[in-house]
């Protein structure tokens, strides 16, 4: 198998686009998204590794990693022992891995220890934060220790052999809120005589997104050891359909990319019902042989994930979102004229069968998904059906320790839902079909996850286990929410136009990132720079707020 290396070069775009934190609504498709990112991941190795013997380049910081050096050699892993099942010591232990910054470390101080929730990825993907975002940031202003936490089953951290259904099943909140607090009580740092455990040493839980929820969680749960917490885009209510996800996109998006692609959608969605041109629809897209119609739609949504990536800070940002619109607006021939009409004027239609017509920007985004998806597929010699299908339940029984995928997946069919759906009302505005059903979106729990000897995955997700412990009106002193105004996880957030407003105060602090030049997107307030004056004006001003009101708390702490 041998991909070409404009396909290579595709695929290494989209995977760039596709942060760690980069969790969209849940549907069998967003397997096969994952599937391709990583291969695409171990091309860019295979290449890389072909080429020079210097396996990694850090962009940011023009230093190149050997395959064997660690990025931030600077903060290397560590191990804390937990318990698998912390009900029934007798499952058995493994290790939980974490990194520790102490470069600020003002010993007898009675400084903080700032711990950010590694979440549902690899912790090694948090560590540009302990270098030089939010946790740097925070022990920089308090003397402080800074902490990044994997969470169980992720990265290294993983307590079992295989991700079978069984195995899976430790794989829960009250599980991995007791491995945090269990950390918090025990751990002793390496290279520090002083003990810095909580309750006795003041301790600020920190989370982005799925990260953010738990954050606050454990400020609920927890609230003798986590002394203050910051929920950061913290999704703390948790819902089977998360439609309204698509919807900030549409509204926030340039108005003009909103309606090409929500002209798009509801061009295809007519075009399916006819069976004369259904072929031909789908062979716009390259994806003629794909079978079922919600597999060939649920494609059409891969672009809009990008949306989520955005960054205020362009080394780590993704810009494919903005480059997605570009191209949907691109003339047929050079026509710029026509191409500043509105969509659906009669001068920008196409005929494409007798009287059957579709706007232009229908075959610019049927390139955009040929030339970024169906190619590289193609070049891989896979179908599109092996690629894009998601009826084959054998291409989801892999229960290997590969699959990450299972984990997230699993998480969501058993506790937090969010799965991609469009819109309840078949009248409302969309960017997505309307073939986007709970029963699509839902198939990948029953097709993954068989029952087990001791497990049986829900037939919904338990979402109340998590809406018990606060759900839009989560509050407490000492506790932050912090979210973006144009992040697609708002809805889920305390910042819900289905949640009452609140107060902001030092003591229950609630802002909102405003959508200004660098967006107000994901957990924008975790990402910073080593110079907090080189940030976007906005960004100085939540990093600044964030040092004011954490001081504040510290003040009020007592041993």
């Amino acid at each position: 198998m041998r991909l070409s290396t404009p396909s290579v070069l595709v695929l290494a775009t989209l995977a760039s686009a596709v942060t760690p934190s980069s969790r969209t609504p849940i549907s069998p498709q967003h397997v096969n998204l994952w599937r391709l990112e990583a291969r695409t991941r171990a091309l860019e190795t295979s290449c890389l590794a072909k080429a020079s013997p210097l396996m990694l380049q850090d962009s940011t910081a023009g230093i190149v990693f050997g395959a064997d050096q660690p990025q931030y050699p600077g903060f290397p892993e560590q191990f804390f022992e937990q318990p698998i099942d912390h009900a029934d010591p007798s499952q058995g232990t493994f290790k939980q891995r974490y990194w520790v910054n102490a470069r600020h470390y003002v010993p007898g101080s009675g400084a903080p220890v700032i711990v950010l929730d590694g979440g549902e990825t690899s912790g090694e993907d948090r560590l540009p934060f302990l270098d030089t975002g939010i946790v740097e940031i925070l022990t920089n202003a308090t003397g402080g220790v800074g902490v990044v936490l994997e969470h169980r089953y992720y990265g290294t951290s993983i307590p079992v052999p295989d991700f079978s259904t069984d195995n899976l099943r430790w794989l829960n909140n009250d599980q991995a809120a007791a491995d945090s607090a269990n950390f918090m009580s025990k751990v002793k740092f390496e290279g520090i005589d002083e003990d810095l455990t909580a309750p006795n040493t003041p301790w600020i839980y920190y989370g982005g997104s799925y990260a953010g929820a738990r954050a606050a969680h454990m400020k609920i749960l927890y609230p003798d050891l986590v002394f203050g917490a910051i929920a950061s885009s913290g999704v703390t209510h948790a819902a089977l359909s998360n439609w309204e996800y698509y919807d900030i996109i549409r509204e926030a998006a340039d108005p003009a990319c909103s309606a090409h692609i929500e002209n798009t959608v509801k061009t295809v969605d007519t075009l399916l019902q006819l069976p004369f041109l259904k072929g031909f629809l789908k062979g716009l897209f390259g994806l003629h042989g794909l079978e079922h119609d919600d597999d060939f739609v649920s494609v059409l949504e891969y672009p809009l994930g990008a949306w989520q990536a955005k960054v205020w800070d362009p080394a780590v940002g993704s810009t494919k979102f903005d480059e997605f619109c570009e191209a949907l607006s691109k003339p047929i021939i050079g026509a710029y004229e026509i191409a500043a009409l509105p969509v659906g004027h009669e001068d920008r239609l196409l005929t494409i069968w007798d009287d059957h017509k579709i706007d232009f920007s229908v075959l610019n985004y049927a390139q955009w998904i040929r030339e970024n998806y169906v190619n590289p597929c193609l070049d891989a010699n896979s179908t599109v059906e092996e690629c894009f299908g998601t009826y084959n339940d054998t291409q989801f029984t892999d229960t290997s320790l590969s699959q990450e995928w299972r984990l997230w997946t699993f998480q969501v069919c058993t506790e937090w839902g969010y799965f991609s759906t469009a819109p309840p009302d078949p009248d409302y505005p969309r960017i997505v079909s309307k073939l986007m059903t709970m029963d699509y979106a839902t198939k990948i729990c029953r097709q993954a996850y068989p029952p087990g000897k001791y497990f049986t995955v829900p037939e919904l997700p338990n979402v109340t286990a998590v809406n018990a412990l606060g759900d839009f009106a989560i509050a407490a002193d000492k506790l932050a929410i912090i979210d973006g105004e144009v992040d697609p996880w708002k809805p889920c957030t305390p910042h819900s136009e289905y949640a009452k407003d609140r107060e902001d105060t030092i003591l229950q602090p609630f802002k909102l990132i405003p959508a200004l030049a660098s967006g107000g997107v994901h957990h924008y307030d975790e990402y910073g720079l080593r110079d907090i004056d080189d940030e976007p004006p906005e960004i100085q001003q939540i990093h600044h707020e964030m040092i004011e009101f954490v001081r504040e708390w510290l003040r009020d702490f007592k041993a």
